[in-house]
C-alpha cells in the first residue's frame, strides 16, 4: 500500500514542476518580488511547522493510528495543497529557469524530480519503517520530534543566506 503513495507524491510533484515551469514560472521571472514574497511566506510556514513538530506530543497507545497511506491519486493531488512542495517547486523553477532558454530545461527538471522524488520518498518510507520498533517510548518519540524540528529549521539556512 505504500508504493502507490510514493509514486503519487513523486508524479504529483513532478507534474507541478512541469506546470509551473511551462506557465506559472514566467510570472515569477517577470515579477521577482513575488518569488521573494512567496519564499518568505513558505519559510514562515516551515518555521510554524517545525514548532508544531517540536512541540508535538507522542500519540497515546490507545489512539488508533491504523489509517494506511494515501492512494496514488490522493498523494498526487495533495502536492497541490502542500506548502512545502510549493516552496520547493518555486525555488526550483526560479533558480534554474534562466539557465537554458529552451523547454528541455523544464523537461530535465521534471525528470530529475521523478528520479530524486522516487529515491527520497522510498528512503523516507524505509526510514519510517525502521524507526517504528525504536520509537517505542514517549521520551524517544519526543526526542525524535525535537530533532526533526531542528533539522527542518536548519533546512531553511539557504533561504536566509540567499536574502
Amino acid at each position: 500500500p505504500t508504493i502507490p503513495h510514493i509514486i503519487g507524491i513523486t508524479v504529483g510533484f513532478a507534474f507541478m514542476v512541469g506546470a509551473v515551469g511551462l506557465g506559472l514560472g514566467t510570472i515569477f521571472i517577470a515579477y521577482p518580488i513575488l518569488q521573494t514574497i512567496l519564499k518568505y511566506i513558505g519559510a514562515a510556514y516551515l518555521v510554524y511547522l517545525a514548532w508544531h513538530i517540536g512541540m508535538a506530543e507522542p500519540s497515546a497507545p490507545e489512539q488508533d493510528n491504523s489509517r494506511g497511506p494515501m492512494t496514488f491519486w490522493g498523494a498526487a493531488m495533495f502536492q497541490w495543497v502542500n506548502a512545502k512542495g510549493w516552496v520547493m517547486v518555486i525555488g526550483t523553477i526560479t533558480a534554474y529557469a534562466a539557465i537554458a532558454a529552451h523547454p528541455w530545461n523544464i523537461a530535465i527538471q521534471v525528470g530529475l524530480s521523478l528520479l530524486l522524488g522516487t529515491l527520497s520518498c522510498t528512503a523516507w518510507a524505509l526510514f519510517g519503517s525502521a524507526l517504528r520498533p525504536v520509537l517505542t517510548s514517549r521520551r524517544a518519540v519526543r526526542a525524535f520530534n525535537i530533532v526533526m524540528a531542528v533539522l527542518l529549521l536548519a533546512s531553511l539556512y539557504p533561504v536566509f543566506m540567499d536574502a
